[in-house]
């Protein structure tokens, strides 16, 4: 059985020819990626199809999104054990030069005391600055 049918069954998320390019494609990359930068990637594929395909690997925890306030979503693979829990989520980095979005595994979001009868869901937790492909 190939890696990425492993991965997929792992999610709970049926092998399909397009899912498994789509995960090879997201494997590939060291910043998160948009739609339309994914669409690029692929000669012919409906955008539909490849939207799908990333709100399926969403919803079962593969990838995880980000709104980088750059006003186009973007998505990065989740780490192997990775539940998307607010305890699992990590710190993502914009550069404002090249508008790359970085995950930054091992810089954990900081835990945050809400006010009662507050239930924390999700956190997005943006740092904008100059990544250091850019700082040369």
């Amino acid at each position: 059985m190939k890696k990425s049918d492993e991965r997929l069954k792992s999610r709970n998320i049926k092998p399909t020819a397009m899912r498994e390019l789509v995960l090879k494609i997201l494997g590939e990359q060291d910043v998160a990626i948009s739609l339309p930068e994914l669409e690029q990637k692929f000669e012919k594929a409906e955008r539909t199809t490849l939207y799908r395909t990333l709100k399926t690997f969403e919803e079962k925890k593969l990838i995880h999104s980000i709104d980088d306030g750059s006003g186009s979503v973007k998505y990065a693979l989740c780490l192997e054990k990775c539940q998307c829990h607010p305890e699992d989520l990590h710190v993502h980095f914009l550069c404002t030069k090249c508008q790359q979005t970085y995950c930054l595994n091992d810089i954990s979001i900081p835990s945050i005391a809400l006010p009662l009868n507050f239930k924390l869901e999700t956190i997005n937790m943006v740092m904008k600055g100059v990544c250091s492909n850019c700082d040369i």
